[in-house]
């Protein structure tokens, strides 16, 4: 009887809640056109499958099984098959550098599998990005190929993916395990550069959602299996919705503009004309910027959030306010419109919140109409802020703050 995967993967994934809650919306079709496994988007459904081959699942152990199955979803989740392609599109080489990414993470791998310090990989360091082992691999092939026309020895002929002349590489093998790779995309190359992109966009979207609804589940009981707490922080990171930060913070300025009325002679009153004077409309905001002073805050974030300021200052007045457990009044200035400043570090003590948020409501007697802190989020939640107001933070930390808040988060970035 041949292996019916769909059979065992409820039992196999009982510790896996997060890998358990990805399964239950990928399709796993048997095939032996592959050696082993591999994922894909399906043109057709515009979702997710993992291929596999039942001969190869049926000479596994259970916990084999299991790995295989974490080792398949994790190139999912990382977007190893879609988004993070190289222009070279599916190869072997950038397959092998996703295993090494993935496998040392995961327990019980067989030993066919590419790991960051086994054999022949002993001397690669582990936890680096599927671009990272890319590079150096690709690297390692383009040094032999030149050694190997000069007559010298190769440095790592039996690295897969590293012989220039294919017998090692695994580029046209499709045994089982050949080239050292514990899955297989060979037969898939089609879909690199024909598949429609909007299928490939579909597929992504709809894999976010299912990602967030296990990465909620699993938050919620604190159960995430052997899923580390690295990984968690790139999982979140992962299904952010992207911002457009600049759009955000120019948005933001919009939307606290008041009105300030007067009446002109100049303007014809649409409701009395002739009669009464005319209304004469100015839009202003008056935006209060918190400006975290800790060093934990990068230089570079400060420099793209004050290049942004800039062109703001045309349609807007800010005041900053530098701070980090205080708010020192001689160093507060009006940032007038049309003005432009240089980015500056002008304190370096802690982060406390209240500090900027007491100023911004009661201290300085100005009455503004929103308030942005720049921060890394790293200290308390702070007391509520009268106007409007809004966190601009680094990726990370808008992924995973110091503390929760219904006010708007967005990630500062290039």
């Amino acid at each position: 009887m041949s292996f019916d995967l769909n059979m065992h993967v409820y039992r196999l994934l009982q510790a896996e809640p997060f890998y358990s809650i990805i399964s239950r919306h990928i399709n796993k079709t048997a095939s032996t056109a592959l050696p082993t496994a591999g994922v894909r988007v399906n043109k057709e459904t515009k979702q997710f499958e993992m291929m596999y081959n039942p001969l190869f699942f049926q000479k596994l152990s259970e916990l084999e099984r299991t790995a295989v199955l974490v080792h398949e979803f994790d190139h999912i989740v990382y977007n190893h098959v879609t988004g993070r392609l190289p222009s070279e599109g599916m190869t072997k080489l950038w397959n092998i550098a996703c295993d090494l990414a993935i496998n040392s993470h995961i327990p019980n791998i067989p030993k066919m599998a590419c790991v960051p310090g086994v054999a022949p990989f002993e001397d690669i360091a582990s936890d680096q990005a599927a671009e990272f082992y890319f590079n150096l691999l690709k690297k390692e092939k383009e040094e032999n190929k030149e050694d190997k026309e000069k007559g010298k020895p190769q440095k790592n002929p039996v690295r897969p993916g590293t012989s220039p002349d294919g017998n090692s590489s695994g580029e046209e093998g499709e045994g089982e395990g050949e080239g050292g790779g514990l899955d297989d995309h060979s037969g898939w190359s089609e879909q690199d550069g024909d598949m429609d992109n909007t299928v490939n966009e579909i597929a992504k979207e709809r894999l976010k959602e299912i990602i967030k609804k296990a990465a909620g589940e699993c938050s919620k009981t604190n159960q995430w299996g052997t899923v580390t707490a690295e990984m968690r922080k790139e999982i979140l990171l992962s299904i952010q919705t992207v911002v457009d930060w600049r759009k955000m913070l120019r948005y933001f300025v919009k939307v606290s503009q008041r009105c300030d009325k007067s009446s002109t002679v100049k303007k014809i009153n649409k409701r009395y004309p002739r009669i009464h004077a005319g209304k004469k409309v100015n839009r202003v905001a008056n935006i209060a910027i918190s400006i975290d002073q800790s060093g934990s805050v990068s230089d570079e974030m400060l420099m793209l959030f004050f290049a942004e300021l800039n062109s703001l200052s045309d349609i807007a007045t800010f005041t900053v306010i530098p701070f980090d457990t205080r708010v020192d009044p001689k160093l507060v200035y009006v940032w007038k419109k049309g003005k432009s400043h240089d980015a500056v570090r002008v304190m370096c003590g802690g982060t406390d919140f209240n500090a900027p948020t007491k100023w911004v409501n009661t201290v300085s007697k100005v009455k503004f109409d929103g308030h942005i802190i720049l921060t890394d989020m790293q200290a308390p939640k702070p007391i509520a802020s009268f106007p409007s107001r809004m966190w601009m933070t680094d990726k990370a930390n808008a992924a995973a703050p110091y503390f929760k808040t219904s006010e708007v988060v967005v990630a500062v970035g290039k």
